[in-house]
C-alpha cells in the first residue's frame, strides 16, 4: 500500500515552476517510490533512469545527444550522485530551452554532491528532502508505538516481524558505513565510525563534547567534529542549537545532539523490542527526540527549532522561533501526568513565549496553567501547529 508523502503536493508545484528538482534524502527513504508516484501525477511524459543500472547508465554515454532526443519529456535521474559529471550537461541543455519540469534528480545525501549540483545548476534547480515517515503520514492507519520503536525508512516501518526489521536495519547500518561514506567523500574505519554511531544512541539528547568522544574514539576533537558535521548534512544526525537572546543569564552554548531515525538509535543502543525500551534509561530521551525529529520535519522553512538552558537549570526542550522572536516554548514528557517544571515555567517567562506546551505520548488536550497547555504529539502536529506558524 502506497503511504501518501506530505511533501508530494509541494513537488508537483514545484515542478511546475522549475527546470530542475532534487530531492535528496539518506538511503532507501522512498525517493524512487514516491519519483514513480509523481510520475503518475504529471501532465508530461517522463523517462525514469536508474544510475545504478548498468543498462541505464549505458545511455547516457553520450549523456547530451540522448537527454536532447528526450527535451520535451521530463527526465528522472536516480542515484545522480552515480554520474556527478552529469551536472554540467544539464545546466548547458537548460539554458538552452528554459522550461519547467525538465529534470528530478534524486540524490542519497552527500554533502559534496549537494555543494556541487548547487553551484553547477544554481537558479536553475530547488532541492527538497524527503525524510522517513512522519507521524502525520502514518497516524490514521498505525500505531504511534510502532513507529516511534522502528523509525520511520519504509522498510523497516513496515517490516512482516522483528527479525526482518533487524536484518534490514543492520544491513543499513553496514551499508552505509562501508560503501556510502566513501563514495560520499569521507574516508574513514567503517569500525571507528560504528563505534562513533554507537557511543551517539547512548549520548542521544545530550549536550555535545566534542572532547569526551575525541578521548574515546582516539582521534582529534577537529576530526570528531568534522565527522559529527558531516553526518548532520548527511541527514543521520540532528544538531539541535541552543536559542540565544541578550538576556543576563549564563546560557548553555552547545548543541544537543540526536540520531534523527529512532529505529537506529533503538539498534545500536541494543533495545530489541517496545518492552524492552520501557525499561531502558534512555526512554526519556528516545521519546524527547523522536517528537522533536517529527515536529523539526514539518516546520515551514521560516520557523526554527532550538533548545533553550541555562546554568541554573532553567531549560525549555524545544523552542520554536522566527528570526529572534521566539514563539513558542515546548516541553517533551514521557508521563501520562504531566506538571510544568519549575525550569520551564522560567524559560516560558525568560522568552516571553505567547505559545507553551507540554507534549505527551497520548494525553488529552488540556491548559495545565493559564499559558500552558498539554497535548499528545499527533493533535500537536495536527492542530497547534498550525496556530504558531500563524503567529
Amino acid at each position: 500500500m502506497y503511504i501518501h508523502r506530505r511533501i508530494a503536493t509541494e513537488l508537483l508545484r514545484l515542478i511546475d515552476q522549475f527546470p530542475v528538482v532534487g530531492i535528496i534524502g539518506p538511503r532507501q527513504v522512498g525517493k524512487t517510490t514516491l519519483a514513480r508516484h509523481l510520475m503518475e501525477n504529471m501532465n508530461k511524459e517522463c523517462i525514469y533512469l536508474d544510475l545504478e543500472l548498468p543498462e541505464d547508465q549505458s545511455k547516457l554515454y553520450e549523456p547530451q545527444l540522448y537527454l536532447e532526443q528526450h527535451s520535451e519529456k521530463c527526465i528522472i535521474l536516480d542515484e545522480i550522485q552515480q554520474i556527478p559529471e552529469l551536472f554540467p550537461v544539464i545546466r548547458g541543455l537548460v539554458d538552452k530551452h528554459r522550461v519547467a519540469g525538465r529534470y528530478i534528480v534524486l540524490g542519497s545525501a552527500s554533502p559534496a554532491l549537494l555543494r556541487q549540483s548547487s553551484e553547477t545548476l544554481a537558479g536553475r534547480i530547488v532541492y527538497k528532502e524527503l525524510a522517513p515517515f512522519n507521524l502525520v503520514e502514518i497516524a490514521e492507519n498505525y500505531d504511534m508505538t510502532q513507529h516511534w520503536f522502528r523509525g520511520g525508512f519504509p522498510e523497516a516501518f513496515l517490516a512482516m516481524n522483528e527479525e526482518f526489521l533487524r536484518t534490514w536495519t543492520r544491513n543499513f547500518i553496514q551499508t552505509y558505513l562501508e560503501r556510502d561514506l566513501p563514495v560520499f567523500g569521507l574516508t574513514v574505519n567503517p569500525i571507528l565510525m560504528r563505534k562513533m554511531w554507537t557511543m551517539m544512541a547512548h549520548f542521544h539528547g545530550g549536550i555535545w563534547n566534542a572532547s569526551s568522544f575525541s578521548k574515546s574514539l582516539g582521534i582529534t576533537v577537529p576530526t570528531v567534529n568534522r565527522y559529527i558535521e558531516f553526518l548532520e548534512a548527511a541527514f543521520i544526525v540532528n544538531r539541535l542549537q541552543p536559542f540565544h537572546l541578550n538576556l543576563k543569564k549564563r546560557l548553555v552554548k552547545s548543541p544537543k545532539i540526536y540520531l534523527r531515525d529512532t529505529g537506529i538509535l533503538h539498534y545500536l543502543a541494543g533495545i530489541t523490542s517496545f518492552e524492552n525500551l520501557q525499561g531502558n534509561v534512555l526512554l526519556g530521551n528516545s521519546w524527547e527526540g523522536y517528537a522533536i525529529e517529527q515536529i523539526k520535519q514539518v516546520l515551514p522553512g521560516e520557523i526554527e527549532a532550538y533548545y533553550y538552558r541555562t546554568h541554573n537549570g532553567t531549560e525549555s526542550d524545544l523552542v520554536l522561533a522566527r528570526g529572534n522572536i521566539a514563539l513558542a516554548c515546548i516541553e517533551i514528557k514521557y508521563t501520562a501526568s504531566p506538571k510544568p517544571s519549575k525550569g520551564f515555567q522560567i524559560a516560558i517567562e525568560d522568552l516571553k513565549t505567547p505559545a507553551n506546551f507540554i507534549i505527551t505520548p497520548k494525553s488529552e488536550t488540556y491548559p495545565v496553567a493559564s499559558n500552558i497547555v498539554v497535548c499528545n504529539l499527533a493533535d500537536f502536529l495536527t492542530s497547534h501547529l498550525d496556530a504558531i506558524m500563524r503567529m
